[in-house]
């Protein structure tokens, strides 16, 4: 396989004799003068912007100062190629509408942006002195070494030859002897120009111009710990549920029946009064309490699946609902939830906003895809973001790579619709 950076053609064989040396040469070389000329610019655009914004009229030049990242990384991606063969693609947005101002708000208000003028500073200051630098150390003094038969030829009249400048030679046999050295160091020198033009390239990667692979890694991490944290955050609801239900409420629930017990030991009078009164708010207490616990993980939906789960909240909502649902397996746990929680959301909403005489929920699970509707025949008129809930819930399923959909014109009827990619895991009990 041909290397196509730089880097890997120096670990393969036949790096000297191959273009991929003149290739850095040709890339330190244009660093160098790509950062001499971004410093002059920097150094001319302060100076200049600083003494007029006594007047403002170098208040704008000193905001296109802070853009000059721009056409420097647009050089350094194309430059880029030089070394490294792969993609470099820009990672600015697309434009939210055309025209300068539009441009300029939005190249202002992006992290690249400033990033990219890092690597402006960086390139102005410290970056190509060190190419020059390298140029110098791993070439040209190589090649003068290399060079020392042709100057005692040309300039040291066939008898000495100055060698950087440092040192004479003198004679044939000492100037072929000094050429010989210079071809060897030049040989070495080339991995050195190498191993420094992958640094650079490496640099500019990390600032300005990540990998596609690389991004699709880190897209790839970002959903699974997304993923990873939705069903660490399923776990912590249903403990907190069983201990809930395992502890507050079944002492609730003896408080209840001690406070029952003692009304029919106490005869009519103050005290009866008072038991009376304290056993209805534990009574509240605890159905406050059941609710509760309903609204953070039904126990129904752990035990016996999304169908059952859906059928007891559409039983305790105060619209009637018709379900038709076609799910003879259970689903992953955090689809379940999340697509419970879409429905319980759907219905509250349908009771509270729409009007609506009557709904349905359908669906099923299909071709690996899970796809629920919830139908009400009420006023519609409905929007995700003004306070219905269901913006948070999108979210939610967008975690699990589903999508939430939403149809509501203005005198009904209303459609939301959930679809979630998922596999089916055990046929339900």
């Amino acid at each position: 396989m041909r290397p196509r950076t730089v880097w890997q053609a120096l670990s393969g064989p036949g790096f000297v004799v191959s273009a991929w040396p003149w290739r850095a040469v040709a890339y330190l070389l244009t660093g160098a003068l790509a950062g001499l000329l971004t410093l002059t610019v920097l150094v001319l655009a302060l100076t200049l912007g600083g003494l007029l914004a006594l007047v403002l009229v170098g208040l704008p030049l000193l905001v296109l100062t802070a853009l000059l990242g721009l056409p420097v990384s647009w050089l350094e991606r194309h430059r880029l190629r030089l070394v490294d063969l792969d993609p470099a693609p820009a990672p600015h947005r697309p434009l939210p509408a055309p025209g300068p101002w539009p441009w300029l708000r939005s190249r202002l208000r992006e992290p690249s942006t400033w990033r990219e003028l890092g690597y402006a500073l960086l390139l102005a200051v410290p970056l190509w002195p060190l190419d020059a630098l390298v140029l110098t150390v791993a070439l040209l003094s190589p090649l003068s070494l290399v060079a020392a038969p042709l100057q005692m030829a040309v300039m040291g009249g066939g008898e000495e030859a100055k060698i950087l400048k440092l040192w004479t030679v003198t004679g044939w046999p000492a100037a072929s002897a000094v050429a010989v050295l210079g071809l060897a160091l030049l040989a070495l020198g080339a991995y050195m120009l190498g191993a420094a033009a992958g640094a650079r390239a490496e640099l500019t990667r990390l600032l300005i111009a990540p990998r596609e692979s690389e991004l699709g890694a880190r897209v790839v991490e970002l959903s699974r710990s997304r993923l990873r944290l939705v069903d660490a955050f399923e776990a912590e609801r249903r403990r907190i549920e069983r201990d809930l239900h395992d502890g507050a409420q079944q002492r609730l629930v003896a408080l209840t029946m001690t406070l029952g017990l003692a009304r029919l030991d106490v005869p009519p009078g103050p005290l009866a009064d008072r038991l009376a009164t304290a056993h209805d708010e534990a009574g509240r207490a605890l159905a406050e309490l059941r609710e509760l616990i309903h609204g953070i993980h039904p126990q129904v939906l752990a035990d016996y699946g999304l169908t059952a789960a859906v059928t007891d909240a559409a039983d305790r909502s105060p619209v009637p609902v018709d379900i038709d649902l076609q799910l003879p397996h259970r689903l992953p746990q955090s689809v379940e939830s999340a697509a419970y929680f879409v429905v319980c959301e759907a219905l509250a909403n349908v009771a509270r906003h729409s009007g609506a005489d009557r709904a349905t929920i359908s669906g099923g699970h299909h071709d690996g895809l899970l796809s629920l509707q919830i139908h009400d025949d009420g006023r519609g008129g409905a929007r995700p973001g003004a306070g219905s809930g269901l913006t948070g819930l999108a979210d939610r399923v967008s975690v699990l790579d589903g999508r939430l959909s939403l149809s509501s014109p203005p005198g009904g009827p209303t459609l939301l619709r959930v679809e979630i990619p998922c596999e089916r895991t055990e046929r339900c009990a």
